[in-house]
């Protein structure tokens, strides 16, 4: 009998480290000026940057879910980094934090040194369009865990704010307006519906035409989500609050940043002409009523920002010029924390 070995185990250590010759230069290119060291160490540095006078770290992890199965099926993974940054650092951007580095753990049954890099230059993109530093991260070899072709990923973002003006929700008074940023498509939400409308329903592939939307399953199911930071980061001393919005949608993700006493009133007909059409199509579809859409999906909404009235034309002129698409979505009022949704 041949003597065992880790490898004949299913863990090629050698693989591991020619994945992390491909994926070190990826992460330098991401270093802002407070990183000490470099890729290698058993933990990341980074020092607060100067100019705080109370400093406080925030943070938040979250993974990307079952839109990885439609990146298995299309055996594209250069995007999905992107979301895996994207879903932690505008959760960070919702209390007024600059996200400062970030930190990957990616779980695979065997290590592909050209699957890795490619999941990590995503992660780098959505790193670069963050402007944080991705210092560094954990990749372990699981034979048996996971589905041969299969991983998982998760994300670990640390921001910094100063504590003076951490945004809360706690200023947020009838009057004040509610503006939306113009999502990507889907994000990172919903998959689990999308995939049973678009697979099982529909009995689509990932090559075919998605109904009413010109491009295919695969382009439209892994659009990366869109990151919000560096357009947001300006303003961010004119809101009251802001909301990320991810799983619960807008109904479900809002009503967390409103303090008691506090409605809004949110009118869907003032963005749903200029949604991506990936809604419309899973609405018809799978003959989904509007209310499961709407705690479901972003129905063309990332985030949200909800201001003084008076500060509204600024702020949206300020966002539109840093590239994002705005809409004024609706009002707070005074009555029970929540969302209506009124035509």
């Amino acid at each position: 009998m041949k003597p065992s070995t880790y490898r004949a185990a299913g863990v090629d250590i050698e693989a591991g480290d020619e994945a992390v010759r491909r994926i070190a230069p990826l992460a330098r290119a991401t270093f802002r000026p407070e990183v000490l060291g470099g890729i290698g160490a058993f933990a990341g540095f980074v020092k607060v940057p100067a100019g705080y006078t109370e400093p406080v770290l925030v943070s938040s992890t979250d993974g990307v879910g079952t839109k990885l199965k439609v990146a298995f099926l299309v055996d594209r993974h250069d995007t999905v980094g992107i979301d895996l940054v994207a879903m932690s650092v505008n959760d960070l951007l919702v209390h007024g934090a600059e996200p400062l580095y970030f930190l990957d753990y990616i779980g695979i049954p065997r290590l592909d040194p050209a699957r890795v890099e490619a999941i990590v230059r995503g992660v780098a993109e959505g790193c670069r369009q963050a402007g944080c530093a991705l210092i560094g991260g954990e990749t372990a070899e699981l034979p048996g865990l996971y589905a041969p072709g299969e991983y998982d990923l998760a994300g670990f973002a640390v921001g910094i704010v100063e504590r003076a003006k951490i945004v809360d929700g706690a200023a947020v008074r009838p009057g004040d307006v509610v503006l939306g940023l113009a999502s990507s498509g889907l994000h990172s939400n919903g998959y689990s519906l999308a995939r049973r409308i678009v697979f099982d329903l529909l009995k689509l592939d990932v090559d075919a035409l998605l109904p009413g939307t010109g491009r295919t399953v695969g382009d439209v199911l892994l659009e990366p989500t869109r990151i919000y930071v560096r357009a947001v980061l300006p303003v961010r001393d004119d809101v009251h609050a802001m909301a990320n919005v991810t799983g619960g949608g807008i109904t479900g993700n809002l009503p967390r940043v409103l303090p008691e006493g506090c409605r809004a009133i949110v009118r869907p007909r003032r963005w749903a002409s200029s949604a991506p059409p990936v809604f419309a199509a899973l609405r018809a579809a799978g003959r989904v009523e509007e209310a499961e859409m709407f705690r479901t999906f972003n129905m063309g909404l990332g985030y949200l920002l909800v201001l003084p009235a008076d500060r509204a034309d600024r702020v949206t002129r300020a966002l539109t010029a840093s590239g994002e698409t705005v809409h004024a979505i609706g009002e707070i009022v005074a009555g029970e924390r929540g969302v209506e949704l009124v035509a």
